[in-house]
């Protein structure tokens, strides 16, 4: 899969350092993977859930939260947001990516 923007990932990892490593290990599975649907993912990120349209994901022990758009179709995972877990629970982020 290809993804689409790994400047959001630097950028979270600058302002949390020990969020860098899991997210890197994250960027280097997806950049390595080829997943057809949601299942075949959910074969390699078991705590991966669907929400309204967007996956989000689990990184680092589940101290944050990574939401994309995943496009099965064209091979290429979007970025739309880096969270810590308090901010993804506050729920703003959907408002925010609307």
């Amino acid at each position: 899969m290809h993804v689409i923007a790994k400047p959001a990932l630097i950028d979270f990892w600058t302002r949390h350092p020990d969020a860098q490593s899991p997210l890197q290990a994250w960027y280097r599975l997806m950049e390595s993977e080829v997943f057809r649907d949601f299942n075949d993912l959910r074969a390699t990120f078991a705590s991966a859930d669907h929400v309204d349209g967007l996956t989000v994901f689990n990184i680092g022990g589940n101290q944050y939260r990574l939401i994309a758009a995943v496009h099965y179709n064209r091979q290429k995972v979007y970025i739309r947001s880096v969270l810590t877990h308090a901010d993804y629970d506050r729920n703003t982020w959907k408002r925010r990516l609307s």
